[in-house]
């Protein structure tokens, strides 16, 4: 028993090396434009999440998480999604960064949409974007529950009204959602409300800086239980579920070495917010929405690079 468990963690790298190898021939149904790479990972890669569906509003993201190359390993930066900036760039047409993913989808689909995100987050945060990855409200859902959901320890309890449908067309009613403080195993649905979560009684929960917090919980729950031995052993239901449940421009191998650089447990998390170099401003059109202080976007790419280093 003792050697067993001396050789457990290279089992589960074992499982999860042929985990990336079953994903190479399965998620090339995922691929859309294969970039060609070399043995390299694939850099920093923009993650978006959007609702999907064909209501009004389906494809602004809802998540836009960076995990960009540092220093000591991958970090995650989490780009707020009521950043006011020219859209197109360098257009002198301004619109919150999220609309990026629809007026691209708008113009040419989903690639479209995805490109221009990155486009606009490079500019932003001052960093060369290599790929790009695209999952949809239900696809998380599925891809949590392949993996036997997650555990998450959550920080604060709180409580909060979550649409009862993503399609308010199909049912436009809320429910109300709870979660307790302290640690608890989710499946797709309770995970996607704890990601989503934004009309809270909690005024520390109830803002986007509080959901991106909640986000990078869940993906580091999602690499938690990837490492562990019962994740590990469902390799085949998860590669599977990201076959259907994402959409990319990585090829099967690049998406095979970003899944590898993500294996270990220390990746940092960042979040760009008021406590740092935006403050809260009000549009023209009167939208809610985040400035860089001084209206210095600058600002903005120099706190990353120093994240980073």
């Amino acid at each position: 028993m003792v050697r067993l468990l001396r050789l457990l963690p290279a089992l589960i790298v074992l499982l999860l090396v042929a985990a990336v190898t079953w994903a190479g021939f399965t998620l090339s149904k995922a691929s859309t434009r294969p970039l060609a790479l070399t043995s390299a990972a694939p850099g920093n890669v923009l993650i978006l999440g959007y609702g999907g569906g064909a209501h009004p509003g389906a494809e602004l993201s809802d998540t836009m998480l960076l995990v960009a190359q540092g220093a000591h390993g991958p970090v995650d930066i989490s780009v707020p999604r009521d950043l006011w900036v020219q859209l197109p760039p360098n257009s002198g047409r301004y619109a919150k960064i999220n609309a990026a993913l629809q007026e691209g989808y708008d113009a040419g689909g989903l690639p479209a949409g995805a490109s221009l995100s990155v486009q606009k987050v490079s500019q932003v945060v001052g960093l060369p974007i290599g790929g790009w990855v695209l999952e949809n409200f239900q696809g998380f859902r599925d891809l949590i529950d392949a993996m036997g959901g997650v555990d998450v320890t959550v920080q604060r309890a709180f409580t909060a009204q979550y649409p009862v449908n993503d399609n308010p067309a199909i049912n436009a009613a809320w429910k109300t959602i709870h979660f307790n403080a302290g640690p608890q195993h989710m499946d797709g649905e309770r995970a996607i409300e704890f990601a989503r979560a934004r009309y809270s009684t909690n005024p520390l929960e109830g803002t986007d800086f509080a959901r991106a917090a909640r986000q990078q919980l869940l993906v580091a729950a999602m690499r938690s239980r990837l490492l562990s031995p019962a994740g590990a052993l469902r390799f085949v239901q998860v590669t599977s579920a990201i076959s259907t449940a994402i959409t990319t421009n990585l090829s099967d191998t690049a998406m095979a070495r970003f899944v590898w650089q993500l294996r270990g447990s220390a990746t940092r998390h960042v979040t760009i917010d008021t406590s740092n170099v935006l403050v809260g401003a009000r549009s023209a059109d009167g939208q809610d929405i985040l400035l860089p202080r001084g209206n210095n976007y600058g600002l903005i790419a120099s706190y990353v690079q120093r994240q980073l280093s």
